[in-house]
């Protein structure tokens, strides 16, 4: 095996595709990123890999030759022709940070965070097709896999607030403008949401937004229920009742998490035991953690926890996540595994 090996990037300039570039660049990963456009416009600039400079090259044939994987970072379009292009390749891995190959038979939910070492280093995921689960869901399994291995939960209800970066540049780009027309008294921008989500929280967006909430939502619970069975030791985690409401950030998942115990612990216990090499928690001593402060960190940050003054047995949690970094770290650390 060579001591480095070449994987594609897919939309190097959309806001997962630079995140890739920084982990790569940054944490020693044996890669060898070859950076591909979405689009025309995009291809032939030059920009860096950490201190390397690099050329950002055309999707086609030529530029996959060589890879050992391909992530999928782009738009629909591009991850479309990437995918036809690599089906007539043979050894080479996709992997999916989109949801474009959600749907095919071959494609397995992906969370190395999350999974147990040893489904981790199975060598029957050598090839095939990795999607990489949606940050909100690994988040929260990282959560409550952890809560419950040391003190079983009965039941959980959790509150999710969404960033707009959810969708993209596009729609980061269409909340500043709509919050500067609000406050140039303009019309605003309703491309990607189709309502005012400047200054605003929404349960539901507008009929013809790009892609409605509620898909959104069903994904999370979706991957979330898939990476709560993973094999692993003790009893597998119940289900918690979910809520994604989008607000009005540009980055980062924050949740509002209501947890009730076979027996409450206590604050002082859950913060001792829930912290891990992925898990920062802030202590009652502490501010509660920020999206905002938490913004290009690993893992997650827990804090804000107070018991329930109504329920004995319940607690309150407050968690935030980078859901660019969170997503991008777990493809990485699939690539290491293939390569």
């Amino acid at each position: 095996m060579a001591e480095h090996s070449t994987v594609a990037l897919i939309g190097s300039e959309s806001l997962l595709g630079r995140e890739i570039r920084d982990i790569v660049a940054t944490s020693g990963t044996g890669i060898d990123l070859r950076l591909i456009a979405s689009d025309d416009e995009h291809a032939g600039t030059l920009t860096r890999v950490g201190d390397e400079p690099s050329l950002v090259e055309v999707l086609g044939a030529e530029s996959l030759t060589g890879a050992r994987a391909i992530f999928l970072a782009g738009s629909a379009e591009s991850n479309r022709k990437a995918l036809e292009m690599a089906d007539e390749e043979s050894g080479v891995a996709i992997i999916d940070l989109t949801y474009s190959t959600e749907e095919r038979p071959d494609a397995r939910l992906r969370a190395p965070m999350v999974e147990p070492a040893d489904e981790s280093e199975s060598e029957s995921l050598e090839f095939g097709v990795h999607v990489i689960a949606h940050p909100a869901s690994i988040a929260l399994a990282l959560f409550l896999r952890r809560l419950h291995e040391h003190d079983p939960i009965r039941r959980s209800v959790i509150q999710i607030f969404a960033p707009a970066s959810e969708y993209g540049t596009a729609a980061v780009e269409e909340l500043q403008q709509q919050t500067i027309s609000l406050l140039s008294f303009k019309s605003m921008p309703h491309t990607i949401f189709d309502a005012q989500l400047s200054f605003n929280l929404l349960a539901k967006y507008g009929q013809d937004a790009i892609v409605p909430l509620e898909e959104t939502e069903l994904r999370i619970e979706r991957h979330l229920a898939t990476l709560l069975a993973l094999s692993g030791e003790g009893e597998a985690v119940n289900m918690p009742s979910l809520r994604v409401i989008q607000a009005p950030v540009f980055h980062g998942y924050s949740f509002s998490a209501w947890v009730e115990f076979e027996g409450n612990p206590g604050v002082e216990v859950l913060e001792s035991s829930l912290a891990t090499s992925s898990i920062e928690v802030r202590g009652r001593d502490f501010e509660p953690p920020t999206n905002v402060g938490q913004a290009g960190q690993s893992g997650i940050a827990v804090g804000g926890i107070v018991e329930d003054r109504n329920e004995p047995d319940a607690c309150w949690f407050w968690l935030v996540a980078d859901n660019l970094r969170l997503s991008a770290e777990n493809a990485v650390l699939v690539a290491r595994q293939l390569i």
